[in-house]
């Protein structure tokens, strides 16, 4: 199996392009290790290695994932977390376990949080929402990536109108946290949540200004019309 990953690693070494690998660490705080290729080609890259193992049972495509996963690299952990969205219609309610365990050792910058929750756990979350309780766990980890991962991973079932008791929920927990990430990754949970249900985010951010971090504001209030935003900014 471990051949495939030996291609992928060599393909992309083939494709590194030398000003997105220059331009890549200025979208982090942190450092990043990057081969230096371009998204688009890191995504045919993706797909075409997995038509390759698409008929290999979960368990051995959630192998490769980790094996791409333990470099460190992150075009590797995007072809990890687009097989594991892939396969979504055979997880099951224990593959929980796994995604946490990969945020806690594979995660460590934000496109890799974002990259996996919005769509690999989002998609597990929808299938069984009696999980969304381990989302409220995370909440209240002191992992900063579990801490995002909680409200990151609800991004998408936010846009339908989805969870929003549950959304409410979680920023509470966040609320007052002080890592700018949390904050835009609660905000951003709100914001999405706004598309379907703008008075009550509305009265979420109104009833809690006082003790929410501005970024977190600003971003809850994005898509608001002008005059309930003046409102919401108003000390």
């Amino acid at each position: 199996m471990g051949d495939v990953v030996s291609i992928i690693r060599k393909e992309l070494e083939q494709n590194i392009d030398e000003k997105t690998k220059n331009n890549s660490q200025r979208f982090f705080k942190e450092e990043v290790k990057v081969y230096g290729v371009k998204s688009s080609i890191v995504g045919k890259i993706a797909k075409k290695h997995f038509d390759e193992i698409k008929h290999k049972d979960k368990e051995e495509i959630f192998s490769l994932c980790e094996q791409l996963l333990e470099t460190g690299y992150c075009e590797d952990a995007f072809i990890a977390f687009d097989w594991s969205y892939r396969i979504h219609k055979n997880y099951m309610p224990d593959d929980i376990e796994m995604f946490e365990r990969w945020i806690e050792k594979y995660v460590d910058n934000w496109a890799k949080c974002d990259t996996l929750c919005n769509h690999s756990i989002g998609s597990f979350i929808e299938q069984f929402p009696q999980y969304i309780k381990n989302l409220k766990s995370w909440a209240r980890a002191d992992n900063r990536w579990l801490k995002r991962a909680s409200a990151v991973t609800l991004i998408l079932p936010a846009r339908k109108g989805d969870f929003l008791r549950d959304i409410f929920e979680i920023s509470d927990s966040l609320l007052k946290d002080k890592d700018d990430l949390v904050q835009k990754g609660y905000g951003w949970m709100l914001k999405e949540a706004s598309k379907v249900h703008q008075n009550e985010v509305f009265n979420y951010v109104m009833k809690n200004k006082k003790d929410m971090p501005r970024t977190a504001l600003r971003y809850s209030i994005e898509k608001m019309p002008k005059d309930l935003k003046e409102q919401a900014m108003k000390k």
